[in-house]
């Protein structure tokens, strides 16, 4: 069968490399989510937001958590409110709220369980030059409500701290003294004093006896700055003897001996020259995977001990460097035996979730890692902060370790907790912002042996290097290949870009673009938000503008260069807003399209929106009403994000509401058959059509367990008769950024009532 003029013109953009990369690329996270089978898949079966134990609209952040000894109850820190959460995960798919501990003046940094104890350390520093801090321990099996437990000691920790490790026995307490510099202090250079320790308490005595003991991390050589060794993150060897220390802005690493309380042997943790990343962050964002950083300092922040000779720490960087992914070492020697590269920063890229406005600045910013057994598989997980994904990694060979899934996030990845007794691993996502829609997390994922729900839709690589893409607006289906949708970005890149989805692929592979280009050449740049493959060759695009005069339908040929731009009628144009045309779909011939209006117009009857028909011959428009759902909820509104002709006079739209997470309430399919007589102008009487419900999606959406998505934007029924859906991630700037693709099945169940079936 011969190719349609789309498909041939985007195939020939990866000529080159069709064969070789696209298999390679299509396979990179295929195969990393179709291993043998003996170690199962980490799904995510509940997202509990923080702000369950205090209240919805308090700033409730979860950063670093533990577990109590019976696996059946996560407490995580709250640093914006000064205290700690506690979360019953007796059932991982239903957590519940189990009170609140408030922890006095200051701010968690970090806690650990033991079968005994609840320790919890709170930097009290009043600044950079005075740090202070302590360790609160806590009867872990005090009786009575958590908010009413008081401590049994308070341990001065002489110095501000940061992370904290205890010995398998329980006994032997590890803290990271950090005394972290002022940023905005000069150029926020080392050294500034006062330097930097690591505390060990000793619980073996009692409680009045607990005191914290103080090693010097300063003076070492191989670190950047040695009279200020900035620790940052501690982790205890399997053999509770040793433990790892990083210096992060030294760029090293210290192992210290616990029983003589000397620093056993450190190492830099080396420089790295990372190629094909993004470094550069444009006015409109652009994933340009050209640049190169070089000698690029690792600066690593979390540690984790794979087995007893070998270390992994997340390189997220600081002041001098960060090298975008992480690194296993030889704790004896430092040598360096297993680097990420830019396979990292290359991974987040293609699952759609790259953080292009970081691109100068850490990008995905590895930060969180640990390490566990699992069914006797050794894992480490990496989390990506900016990118809101956490890597999973079978370590089995620590000199090559091998990607397995990759796990999305709620925003801000950091706490990463292993609970191997009940295949659990625990999530804690700190970002929070009630304004962005954004709210601090803890996330449960469990092990078994189902296939992973995400990621649905990957990229390929082209040249060594994935296809960046995310902030989803549109899909339409090939008019002829039956496994093929097109889909393109919002005005959130730059230039716009059609890219083509192989459906064939698993999962569904984003193989080819095609970039947009004005009819002399230079780049398009549109908020498209409709998109619809013409029968014939070439696409038309549903542009949403910044007002009436800048809302159009648009035309480009084949090869993505612009045709035409057709504008609403003059009379349309003065009653749009920011939110106008959403979406866009046209009859087998090409004759005529319909396009959405996201919101009701002003003079329109109230809570309807407007669908308008454009006759591609004459030139003219029509028009008629969309009854749109009411809602009362603060800062909301309803409107419509697609429509697709699935009928000779039948419609079908997107109606979704302003709402994610738990409050989500509106994310649908409806169907309306157009009115035998349309509105010609704005003034006539404008028909308003019934509508019925077709699908709805958002039960699909919950069923992902994590935190249902705001903007479902397209739609789309491909030849092979199914439907499809997308999310808008928002390029994940200042949003969750989880990408969701949906297939809904058949589209003659789904469309069943309307089309007669």
């Amino acid at each position: 069968m011969p190719q349609p003029a789309n498909t041939r013109r985007l195939a020939a953009a990866l000529a080159a490399t069709a064969a070789a990369s696209l298999v390679t690329a299509a396979s990179s996270v295929a195969v990393a989510n179709d291993s043998d089978g003996d170690g199962g898949y980490f799904v995510r079966v509940a997202t509990f937001p923080a702000y369950l134990n205090t209240a919805v609209e308090e700033e409730t952040v979860a950063e670093i958590s533990t577990v109590t000894a019976d696996g059946n109850t996560v407490i995580h820190t709250d640093a914006a409110g000064g205290g700690l959460g506690f979360v019953d995960i007796t059932d991982p798919s239903d957590p519940q709220p189990a009170g609140y501990l408030e922890l006095g003046d200051g701010e968690p940094t970090s806690v650990y369980a033991t079968s005994e104890h609840l320790l919890a350390v709170v930097d009290t520093s009043a600044g950079y030059v005075e740090p202070s801090g302590e360790l609160i321990v806590f009867d872990i099996n005090a009786p009575g409500p958590v908010a009413e437990w008081e401590p049994i000691r308070v341990v001065d920790l002489g110095g501000q701290p940061d992370s904290i490790d205890v010995t398998g026995d329980g006994e032997t307490v590890v803290i990271a003294i950090e005394n972290q510099r002022d940023e905005d202090l000069g150029e926020g250079g080392l050294p500034q004093a006062p330097a930097g320790t690591l505390a060990v308490v000793d619980l073996h005595r009692a409680a009045p006896a607990w005191k914290a003991r103080h090693i010097a991390l300063d003076g070492l050589a191989d670190t950047d700055t040695p009279a200020d060794p900035e620790p940052e993150y501690v982790a205890i060897a399997p053999d509770d003897r040793h433990v790892a220390v990083t210096l992060q802005e030294n760029n090293a690493v210290a192992i210290v001996d616990l029983q003589t309380k000397k620093v056993r042997n450190h190492f830099s943790a080396g420089a790295v020259t990372i190629g094909q990343i993004d470094a550069v962050e444009e006015d409109i964002p652009s994933i340009n995977l050209t640049d190169t950083i070089p000698d690029v300092p690792r600066e690593p922040d979390a540690i984790a001990w794979i087995d007893g000779d070998h270390v992994a720490t997340a390189n997220e960087g600081d002041w001098k460097g960060g090298s975008r992914g992480w690194t296993i070492f030889d704790a004896a020697t430092g040598a360096v035996v297993w680097d990420s590269g830019n396979a990292f920063e290359h991974l987040t890229v293609s699952l759609g979730q790259y953080p292009e406005h970081r691109s100068e600045n850490k990008g995905a910013e590895p930060e969180g890692i640990a390490a566990a057994v699992f069914d006797g598989v050794p894992y480490v997980f990496v989390a990506a902060e900016r990118a809101n994904l956490v890597a999973v990694y079978d370590v089995s060979d620590p000199t090559a370790p091998v990607l397995t899934q990759a796990l999305s996030s709620t925003a801000g990845p950091e706490g990463l907790l292993a609970i191997p007794s009940r295949d659990l691993l625990v999530v804690s996502a700190e970002e929070d912002s009630a304004a962005d829609l954004i709210r601090a997390t803890v996330q449960l994922y469990e092990l078994d042996g189902e296939g992973p729900a995400f990621p649905a839709l990957v990229s390929a690589e082209v040249d060594g290097a994935p296809i960046g893409w995310g902030a989803l607006s549109a899909l339409s289906a090939d008019p002829v290949d039956p496994n093929r949708l097109y889909t393109s970005w919002d005005s959130f890149y730059a230039p716009s870009t059609i890219l083509s989805i192989d459906l064939a692929a698993s999962p569904a592979t984003i193989d080819a673009t095609l970039p947009l280009t004005l009819a002399g050449g230079a780049p398009a740049h549109y908020d498209v938000e409709g998109l619809w493959a013409k029968p014939g060759g070439g696409f038309w695009l549903g542009v949403e503008g910044r007002d009436g005069a800048t809302n159009l339908l648009v035309e480009v040929d084949a090869a993505g260069v612009v045709v035409r731009e057709v504008s609403l009628p003059d009379d349309i144009q003065p009653v749009i807003g920011r939110q106008g045309i959403e979406g866009v779909t046209g009859t087998a011939d090409g004759s005529e399209l319909y396009v959405a209006l996201q919101r009701n117009l002003a003079g329109d009857p109230a809570d309807v929106a407007r669908i308008g028909r454009y006759d591609v011959v004459a030139d003219t428009w029509s028009w008629f009403g969309y009854p749109l759902e009411t809602t009362t909820a603060p800062g909301d509104w309803i409107g419509l994000s697609e429509v697709v002709l699935v009928g000779p006079d039948t419609l079908a739209v997107i109606e979704r509401d302003k709402l994610n997470g738990p409050e989500a309430a509106i994310k649908r399919i409806y169907t309306v058959e157009v009115p035998a007589a349309l509105a010609p102008t704005a003034a006539a009487t404008l028909p308003v059509a019934a509508k019925s419900l077709a699908y709805d999606v958002l039960p699909d959406m919950a069923a992902l367990n994590g935190w249902t998505q705001e903007k479902l934007e397209g739609m789309a029924v491909a030849g092979n008769g199914n439907v499809y859906v997308v999310v808008d991630n928002d390029g994940i700037d200042d949003a969750n950024g989880e990408n969701v693709f949906l297939d809904l099945g058949s589209a003659a169940e789904v469309f069943a009532e309307a089309l007669g079936g």
